[in-house]
């Protein structure tokens, strides 16, 4: 297709978005929806991680249980239920059916009714009808629903073989308010056995549960009293530190036994009462955390271990302790699809400071790959500072070796640091490793005080085309520091040519950086805080994850602000008295806002866009068309017009990137 051609149909598609997504502006905010569906969640109050009560349960047709009579499961699920909840009454036989499944594999049901007025003989009617097995308590008082802190009659528990809380929510999303579906398309009930019963921790830990709301009551007695190590100090060092803590771990001492926290009390009461323990930088949030990564250590958590390690590192009944976590030997994606490692080894010395090292690795690739996960391994993680990967073209590895530092935005690809170093996209999501690929390895080593070597890699798990591209682009800003200046502070911008939906943000700076603030301005110009980072580390080049994609619209800007300390204050500054500019070097400067973004192919209104408009959207298929050898790139021969090409090749090196193509078709530059 014409590239002319093109940019005159995209004025007319233009047009048509842009009436679309004002009217969509001018509505107004609606009222909340009359039909309601699970939503994943990370709500600080969780309970997530805590030892559950002892409970006593009065069972219908007599007798008592206590949950430590159920000690000999693998795993216990607590259901809420109630026979006068539409929603519930649903929900029977699905329970019913998952609870003989899971009988094989020694997993135990109790049903919870929550509701008083529920009647005996209902209650028993439901038991007789669905062939409910495990027990089933009628919570007339209230007691195991303060405990839980139930707010659902479809809630479900997952409780493992320790009484750990380990997942809280929906069994599906087959039914909820307003809405019945033919059969769920996600069953979080049972991805939260399958991972407890895998010795995992599940991958979704938290969900609503719409249904008929319960109030919310105050914590049973049984759930309060001192904190000791077996009872709750454990189960948040599990959740939160051993991750990279233990034996074989990053970190540089390990936390899992009460002997090992005892013996560092000292350092883990410091950095726990500073913040920077757990690694975690976003500022809080009133409510639930929109972060799906989240590792930042709940408020109760933080009082709990601080009041244990200040009321005298009681150890507690060694019978309450949780089961132990369980970590891969191997890949944490899976056995890779293909793995690029560092040709050599690459020799870390014993002491002092190291500069970047850049590594280029050739994938060999003919034909495009799709990729769905992805994960660095250091083979010397306790050195390995942080690295970086970013999938470079051909023609463009002169200009990288020339560089030596960080790859251009749209073509990062990887990154690790201790404790982050694998990503798996969400179902029907994948990022595009271009055909002759080149993988440009940038690492920094922090000596430790023994010499090694290492050899990082990077494994691949590769996918089918999929429904959406996760793409990568950066807002950068100029950097010129004066010398000694304590609060330096630069922004930049950049401009949303269509309507979008931002997956991530990763902050990137040196060892001058002090804060990062990543907003949203609409074309009214409201601005919108997203990420607020007010104590940047770079030891930790985090990426922050939103549970839900945030929409942005064509018009708007997504906005960066970086405040930089060249001060004698900054214990890290390498030299106050010098002027520091942008550089790839850790003693210069940089001022990079990371997002990675997809293209909806549904408009604003629920409309699919048609192919039309996706390729005037992002120039995919015309690109595609030109780039004839699925390079990555459009030279001059590969274009019909040797005017329209040098018009199109922004920078003059010879290459049309697709990234320039698209600007070109917005009648823009590229950001």
């Amino acid at each position: 297709m014409n590239p002319a051609r093109l940019l005159a149909m995209l004025l007319v598609s233009g047009l048509v978005l842009s009436r679309a997504l004002e009217a969509e502006e001018s509505s107004g905010t609606a009222s909340a929806p009359l039909r309601e569906e699970p939503r994943v969640v990370h709500a600080p109050d969780s309970r997530l991680g805590h030892l559950v009560p002892d409970l006593e349960l009065e069972r219908i047709g007599g007798g008592t249980l206590r949950l430590k009579d159920l000690r000999s499961q693998s795993a216990v699920v607590i259901a809420f239920t109630s026979t006068s909840c539409p929603v519930t009454r649903r929900y029977g036989p699905t329970l019913a059916a998952l609870e003989r499944e899971y009988a094989a594999r020694n997993v135990g049901f109790v049903f919870v009714n929550p509701v008083e007025t529920d009647s005996r003989e209902d209650i028993e009617a439901a038991i007789r009808a669905h062939g409910l097995r495990g027990p089933y308590v009628q919570d007339a008082g209230g007691a195991i629903r303060a405990a839980l802190d139930a707010r659902s009659t479809a809630e479900a528990f997952v409780l493992d073989a320790a009484r750990t809380l380990v997942y809280r929510g929906a069994i599906d999303d087959q039914y909820g308010l307003g809405y019945s579906r033919d059969r769920p398309s996600r069953s979080w009930l049972r991805e939260a056995l399958e991972a407890v019963l895998a010795g995992k921790k599940p991958g979704v830990r938290m969900t609503t549960a719409p249904a008929c709301s319960l109030e919310s009551l105050p914590a049973g007695p049984e759930a309060g009293g001192p904190p000791t190590y077996h009872g709750r100090v454990s189960r948040i060092v599990n959740d939160h530190c051993v991750e990279c803590h233990r034996k074989g771990g990053v970190a540089p001492f390990s936390l899992e036994t009460h002997a090992d926290l005892a013996g560092h009390a000292g350092m883990v009461r410091r950095q726990v009462t500073l913040g920077a323990m757990p690694p975690w930088f976003a500022s809080r949030t009133d409510g639930p955390s929109p972060w799906a990564n989240d590792r930042s250590l709940p408020e109760a958590d933080r009082a709990d271990l601080l009041a244990w390690l200040d009321g005298g590192l009681k150890e507690g009944d060694p019978a309450d302790a949780p089961l132990p976590r369980v970590f891969p030997e191997g890949w944490m994606i899976g056995e890779p699809d293909a793995v690029f490692r560092i040709p050599e080894p690459i020799e870390v010395k014993a002491t002092g400071t190291m500069r970047y090292k850049n590594v280029f690795v050739e994938t060999g690739f003919e034909e495009p790959r799709w990729v769905r996960s992805l994960q660095m391994r250091p083979t010397a993680r306790d050195v390995v500072h942080h690295a970086l990967v970013y999938a470079i073209p051909p023609d463009r590895l002169e200009r990288a070796r020339r560089r030596g530092g960080d790859g251009e935005a749209r073509e990062f690809f990887a990154a690790y640091v201790p404790g982050s170093s694998s990503v798996t996209y969400p179902e029907g999501f994948g990022k595009l490793l271009p055909a002759r690929s080149i993988l440009h390895f940038q690492i920094h080593y922090t000596p430790n005080g023994t010499a090694t070597t290492d050899r990082t890699e990077l494994g691949l798990v590769f996918m089918d085309r999929p429904r959406h591209e996760v793409r990568v682009s950066a807002i950068a800003a100029p950097i010129d520091i004066p010398p000694g200046e304590p609060n330096y502070e630069t922004r930049g911008a950049v401009p949303v040519p269509f309507d979008a939906r931002i997956l991530a943000l990763m902050p990137h700076m040196h060892v001058r950086g002090k804060a990062f603030r990543y907003e949203l301005e609409s074309r009214s110009r409201d601005k919108t805080l997203l990420l607020d980072v007010p104590r940047y580390d770079f030891n930790w080049q985090l990426q922050y994850r939103f549970e839900e994609p945030i929409g942005v619209l064509a018009g708007s800007r997504l906005m960066g602000t970086a405040w930089f300390d060249n001060s004698a204050a900054n214990p890290a500054n390498p030299d106050p008295a010098r002027r520091v500019k942008w550089g790839q070097q850790t003693d210069d400067e940089m001022m990079l806002g990371y997002f990675e973004y997809y293209v909806p192919s549904i408009t604003p209104d629920g409309k699919k866009r048609s192919i039309v408009e996706m390729t005037l959207l992002d120039g995919g298929m015309a690109f595609n068309n030109l780039d004839r050898n699925r390079d990555g790139t459009v030279t001059e021969g590969e274009y019909s017009s040797p005017e329209e090409f040098r018009d199109t090749d922004s920078n003059g090196d010879g290459v049309v990137t697709r990234e320039e193509f698209k600007a070109h078709l917005r009648g823009e530059r590229p950001y």
